[in-house]
């Protein structure tokens, strides 16, 4: 079962919001199991341990610190990313019933996007947030609006807000706040002003602080106003760690066709560092590896290599390879010819069962990567065609677009086996799919044979998956917008809320996603080859070391539920 994951950030991260963390760890540590996170810390600050010790918590500094201040100044990304990593590391170890996440600590470094990292890590853990905002040389009416400020921040980071502890006030302050929060939504606790000495051994300090905070904030109430608060946002650093762990937890076998290219060897050794996947690279072991040492790889040891000229391996696979394609009059000299091609030996070891999938396309186009795989893997007995989807990771959710990569034009009945298969996808995913059928018309508010086309293949789906939601035609805005769809579509249960965009047209499907990747800063993770009796994937040639992690994840992934 996944902790309770609270996060503690404010504007000035001073005394105020430590006392905020002591307290807020001593009520949690008093009910429950509780751990301690610290995204980003500095080696030489003493709150991590002081925190540590109020949880009554064996952990050290080294388990709960995911970054330092000035790696995550010079690199937001990778500081979400490792934090996030971080944070499955230990919850796994050690099944906290409880996370306390305390967001970065004030630096003499002026760094105004801390606190955007700071709400954007708390929505990347799905933790709801307690702001903590200081009452000295400010009103009670500055401090509202700054507030209201944070909170716009951190709501539009993805995450709620589940409380405000307003610190550092002067008895003479608080009726002038109590007023100023008389109607918010929110709770909100006024904190005494109170020293704090982060050194552990200062005890007598921390037992002020903890009497200022019960004295404020009841644990009762503090744990009443977590517990309303539940987060469902998917940010993409959360679903790329999320493929990556699901991928790390079936260790499947993957097949790299590509051994020759650096970027397929940089992200093999960033899978097997992590032990994330098995992986069989095809080529000499030896050139391999010293390209790897020139790359400073340190983790390519540990994969399989397969030559391409080992008769052990050969024989068998030219006979298997005659016996797929007699029918094509496939002569054993013809076989091994095709086997010198680097995508149909690796389709090979996917048949012959000596890997559970394949991932390729760096430097070989779609076709050869997809050639092989229709000839001799073949698509799924129930599956009339294969289709290409994207996984589009926006800032606070998943969606499917499909086919942005193989059918030109697809008739009705194709396009809707590739609504089907779409999603199917998203289930694997673990999205709930809602299913739009794209085009220039909404529920027949344009006319054409483009619309015709859309309404046939809408009509199939709902003959074939009744149980699947599914709208259309659909203009895009009325599928994604619930404004627009209130008056485009009035009433209809989908549109507004489509996470499934099915487009009409190779062209339509491959210019949508890449306009979207390109102008919204969306990941796009794919394309997922749809169909196959074995997971095959394709890369970009232009696909970055990343893009090839991700894709080795998800195709394990998929090997897991065949």
């Amino acid at each position: 079962m996944s902790p309770v994951n609270i996060s503690i950030i404010s504007p000035e991260a001073g005394d105020g919001r430590n006392v905020v963390a002591y307290g807020l760890a001593k009520a949690l540590s008093s009910r429950q199991q509780t751990a301690v996170f610290r995204p980003i810390a500095c080696k030489k600050e003493t709150l991590t341990d002081t925190l540590l010790e109020a949880c009554g918590s064996s952990l050290n500094r080294q388990d709960v610190i995911a970054s330092c201040p000035c790696k995550a100044r010079n690199d937001s990304q990778q500081a979400r990313a490792d934090a996030v990593a971080a944070y499955g590391e230990l919850v796994g170890a050690h099944a906290p019933e409880a996370v306390l996440i305390v967001g970065s600590d004030r630096t003499p470094v002026a760094d105004p996007a801390r606190l955007f990292l700071d709400a954007d890590i708390a929505a990347d853990l799905r933790a709801p947030v307690f702001l903590a905002v200081c009452t000295i040389e400010r009103s009670a009416q500055q401090v509202f609006e700054s507030v209201e400020s944070c909170r716009r921040i951190v709501q539009a980071a993805g995450s709620v807000l589940a409380g405000v502890f307003i610190t550092g006030c002067e008895e003479e302050q608080k009726a002038d706040l109590s007023a100023a929060f008389k109607d918010y939504d929110q709770p909100a606790w006024m904190l005494s002003r109170t020293d704090f000495d982060t050194d552990p051994s200062a005890t007598q300090s921390h037992e002020q602080a903890l009497t200022a905070f019960q004295a404020a904030a009841p644990a009762d109430e503090v744990i009443a106003a977590l517990n309303s608060c539940k987060p469902t946002v998917t940010t993409p650093v959360a679903f790329q760690n999320d493929l990556l762990e699901r991928a790390k937890a079936g260790q499947k076998t993957i097949v790299l066709p590509e051994g020759e290219e650096d970027r397929i060897l940089k992200a093999a050794d960033y899978l097997l560092a992590r032990n994330i996947v098995k992986l069989i690279i095809v080529g000499e072991r030896s050139s391999i590896e010293a390209r790897g040492k020139e790359l400073g790889l340190e983790h390519l040891g540990q994969a399989s290599f397969q030559a391409m000229n080992d008769e052990a391996v050969l024989a068998p696979m030219v006979d298997k390879l005659c016996q797929l394609r007699a029918k094509k009059g496939m002569t054993p000299e013809q076989a091994r010819q095709q086997l010198q091609d680097p995508s149909y030996f690796g389709t090979m070891l996917v048949v012959l069962g000596k890997a559970d999938g394949l991932v390729s396309g760096s430097v070989n186009s779609t076709a050869n990567t997809v050639r092989p795989a229709l000839q001799v893997i073949k698509t799924k007995p129930d599956a009339s065609l294969v289709s290409g989807a994207f996984l589009m990771c926006f800032k606070d959710h998943v969606a499917i677009f499909a086919d942005c990569a193989i059918n030109l034009n697809p008739n009705a009945e194709q396009l809707a086996d590739i609504a089907i298969q779409s999603a199917q996808t998203a289930r694997s995913f673990g999205i709930d799919p809602k299913v739009g059928m794209l085009s220039y018309s909404t529920l027949g508010s344009g006319k054409g044979p483009d619309v015709d086309l859309v309404e046939e293949a809408t009509k199939i789906v709902r003959q074939k998956a009744p149980e699947l939601p599914v709208v259309g035609s659909i203009q895009f805005d009325a599928a994604w917008s619930p404004t627009v769809a209130a008056a485009k579509a009035k009433g209809n249960p989908v549109a507004g809320h489509v996470n499934v965009f099915v487009f009409p047209s190779l062209a339509a499907g491959n210019i949508g996603y890449k306009a979207v990747q390109r102008s919204s800063g969306a990941l796009a993770i794919g394309p997922v080859l749809q169909g196959l009796n074995k997971p095959v994937n394709d890369l970009s040639r232009g696909a970055l070391v990343q893009d090839i992690i991700n894709t080795v994840a998800l195709t394990a992934v998929e090997a897991q539920n065949d």
